[in-house]
């Protein structure tokens, strides 16, 4: 008696978690939220960027390339349209939570043949009976209906596996308009960066055929030999046949700005010559609990797992039996003009079937395993997909600084390298230096222009980053979170007195 009530008990536990869904499981451990960022902050900047953080930087042209590209941009299309197709199939989910209702309507006229019998006519004989050929009308009119009981809560389970799908949907299309835009952004900033580099080749080119003519006269006049001027005419050469591949670089460039808009690159253009038309913005981020709710890519990992989750809750759902209710009703008639007027055309049934599966060779019991695999890889997915959201914003940070330190060191150095060339210049017209020390001067002067330009680029690029880094301004919506941020543990403080290092084997 009492095994079987505990059977009974255990039955109906299981019948009853059955029908409820069960909460997503927690992926992230304390350890894994920082207690804060540990890349340089800029101080007194604003925290968070706002939506529209691209005109921080204060070019206009700029800000047009990226609105345009937020209407016309093709993989924000092909994004826009994942999230259509992912309503319609949480729509197709939807369904299964409502009837089948099928109304039918049916008119007939028939002929049926006449026929003959023999009959026995009580004298031992037989009469023959002929019986006429007949023509008639039959009519219908009726409702059917079906409905699958959603008792152990497979039908909800799936249309949480098609809700949350949907959300990753619309943060994935997030995720593609904020890389779209950084893209944007740093593919123009690529354009002006070529631009000054090419301008700045072009100038040391002139102060190159400068030298050549100083050159080309002294050697006339008998003052340098001919191996001054064969040098100074290398290095003319040379810096021409840098031109060439940058500007093919720039105009790659361009077209790849074309299409991001896009546009055919045939007839785009970019009007702006160099990286003076942007201005560096600062921003800084907030701690880092706060950055899981501003990154679209984190959130949709996040929906991924919950939809993963309800996926383990439908095929654990599928193990019971399916119970399914119809009906039907309506009237028929031989006269459709008293298809309604008579008690004896109505006709109805009522019904109800359950289905259970007894033998599936383990299809079930291999669905519900691969449901938990598929859970278990996203949990992963969802741990990586945060902690690389912190790595992001701290190197982002470093490379602001970092370069922003540099780029000044190098402005210092360019100002001092084309003094030293302008003087090298005056001293080689005047007969007071010689050849190569012009020579080196100005190859002085060219590298570390260049690498001024490199350095600019990768300073407003990491600002770019760091925006991109940020979340762009984009923020979850509290109702569509399923994972609880744990609080982030404090950073270990370091021991006073600390033990004695152990003694090492000589």
């Amino acid at each position: 008696m009492d095994s079987s009530i505990r059977f009974l008990a255990v039955a109906a536990g299981a019948l009853v978690a059955a029908g409820c869904s069960t909460p997503v499981p927690q992926a992230l451990k304390p350890k894994d939220v920082p207690p804060g960022f540990i890349g340089p902050l800029t101080a007194n900047a604003s925290v968070w960027p706002n939506p529209g953080w691209w005109k921080a930087f204060g070019s206009d042209e700029m800000s047009g390339l990226i609105v345009t590209a937020q209407t016309d941009n093709l993989d924000i299309a092909v994004a826009m349209a994942n999230v259509l197709q992912a309503e319609a199939n949480r729509d197709i989910a939807l369904a299964a939570l409502f009837p089948d209702i099928t109304a039918n309507a049916s008119a007939q006229r028939s002929r049926t043949p006449g026929s003959t019998s023999l009959v026995p006519n009580g004298k031992g004989g037989f009469t023959k009976v002929s019986s006429p050929p007949f023509t008639g009308n039959s009519f219908g009119l009726g409702l059917s209906a079906s409905y699958e009981a959603d008792i152990w809560g497979l039908a909800q389970d799936n249309l949480r596996v098609a809700d949350e799908a949907l959300k990753s949907s619309r943060f994935a299309q997030e995720e593609v308009a904020l890389t779209t835009t950084a893209t944007v952004a740093t593919t123009f900033l690529d354009v002006l960066a070529l631009r000054e580099e090419i301008a700045t080749i072009q100038q040391n080119i002139d102060a190159a055929k400068r030298i050549l003519t100083i050159t080309e006269a002294k050697v006339t006049n008998g003052i340098s030999s001919q191996l001054d001027l064969s040098q100074q005419q290398a290095t003319v050469a040379g810096q021409e046949a840098s031109l060439p591949p940058l500007r093919e670089q720039e105009r790659e460039a361009v077209f790849a700005l074309a299409i991001l808009l896009g546009e055919p690159p045939e007839g785009f253009n970019v009007t702006a010559k160099n990286l003076d038309a942007v201005k560096v913005p600062t921003v800084t981020p907030g701690i880092p609990s706060t950055l899981l709710q501003r990154r679209p890519d984190v959130a949709q990992a996040e929906a991924n797992l919950a939809s993963a989750h309800a996926n383990v809750d439908a095929a654990r759902a599928a193990f019971f039996p399916q119970i399914n209710l119809t009906t039907a009703g309506g009237f028929a008639s031989t006269m459709i003009a008293t298809l309604f007027h008579y008690p004896g055309s109505l006709q109805w049934s009522l019904g109800a079937t359950a289905l259970q599966q007894v033998f599936d060779g383990g299809r079930l019991i291999g669905e519900s395993e691969l449901a938990k695999a598929e859970q278990q890889g996203l949990i992963s997915t969802y741990r990586k997909t945060v902690i690389s959201a912190f790595s992001d914003v701290d190197t982002s940070l470093g490379q602001v600084a970092n370069f922003g330190e540099e780029e000044e060191a190098l402005q210092r150095e360019v100002t001092a390298s084309a003094n030293a060339f302008r003087i090298s210049e005056l001293q080689y017209r005047e007969g007071i230096a010689d050849l190569l020390s012009v020579l080196q001067a100005q190859q002085t002067l060219f590298t570390a222009e260049n690498l001024l330009i490199q350095v600019k680029l990768a300073r407003v690029q990491a600002d770019v980053n760091l925006y991109r880094a940020l979340g762009g301004g984009w923020a979850e919506n509290p109702e569509d979170a399923t994972q609880p941020i744990p609080a982030a543990q404090p950073a270990a403080a370091a021991p006073a007195n600390p033990p004695p290092a152990p003694p090492t084997k000589g």
